[in-house]
């Protein structure tokens, strides 16, 4: 049976008060279908008996599990493109230069999902700036789903996984067999640190950041929780560090403290001014 208009009212109202995921009308055949896989793991008969539970006896759980379901977490290794080229050829040098004397950096993965993105700024700085090693590197990865959270800690990947836009020498150099899948090696899962924090809600206390990567997140918002992200990483972003958004979005209309650098078309900016 389809979803009723009233179902995917409350699931729609759930997603957005816990998450601030907003689902516009159109969604209902995606609501149905992962509601629908969500109910059998759970036991129950119907999607229709899920969202009465979720009307008349909601649990923390199984709310968790519903905004879990309708959260998209789509990821690639090196996603397109343009932000890692950024990141390797103008981004760290010019960081490394300035951080000489301190020897320290802090990259932010923020909604980073299965953990392709961190893993990936991770095996770039191996590949092409090993001596960062010796340096006071972290790199922290945040998203609001324990599922995938605890996926990304584990660092294995299926063959599809591992198919999705990894080059192959880096998948022989980094990565070891596990049965049919594979784990990235300790020695790379050790640079990152991963924690559950949901971007619309109270935020850990995290080192100050000299890059963030904010990708493909904020288009799923509303404004008001985009300009909120974006004032949290403005006031912690240190002065000339930067940040990283998906092609399709933009600081523009939602802070100014931000501006739009010329990194061939990477969705990379930096500070104008700092909040007050």
């Amino acid at each position: 049976m389809p979803i009723t208009p009233e179902q995917f009212a409350v699931v729609r109202r759930l997603v957005f008060d816990k998450a601030k995921i907003v689902l516009e009308p159109g969604k209902e055949y995606l609501v149905e279908s992962r509601l629908a896989a969500l109910a059998r793991d759970e036991g129950m008969e119907s999607v229709t008996a899920l969202v009465a539970a979720l009307r008349t006896k909601p649990t923390p759980t199984l709310e968790r599990l519903v905004i879990d379901a309708m959260t998209t977490n789509e990821t690639s290794w090196f996603r397109d493109a343009k932000p890692f080229d950024a990141l390797r050829t103008s981004v760290l040098p010019a960081l490394i230069e300035r951080r000489a004397s301190t020897r320290a950096l802090v990259i932010w993965s923020l909604a980073c999902s299965t953990g392709q993105e961190p893993y990936s700024i991770t095996m770039l700085i191996r590949e092409h700036f090993p001596d960062l090693a010796a340096w006071q590197l972290q790199i922290i990865a945040v998203d609001l789903s324990p599922t995938v959270v605890e996926k990304a800690k584990a660092g294995c990947y299926s063959q599809l996984d591992v198919s999705r836009g990894l080059p192959p020498s880096m998948l022989a150099r980094f990565f070891d067999r596990d049965g049919a899948n594979y784990r990235i090696k300790p020695d790379i899962r050790k640079w990152v640190s991963f924690r559950e924090m949901n971007l619309a809600g109270p935020w850990l206390a995290l080192p100050s950041p000299d890059v963030v990567f904010l990708r493909n997140v904020m288009i799923y918002l509303d404004v008001a929780t985009r300009r909120s992200i974006l004032a949290h990483v403005s006031a912690q972003l240190v002065r000339d560090g930067y940040l990283f958004l998906g092609a399709g979005e933009t600081t523009l209309n939602l802070d100014p403290a931000f501006e739009r650098i010329d990194c061939d078309r990477a969705g990379c900016f930096q500070l104008v001014s700092r909040p007050t």
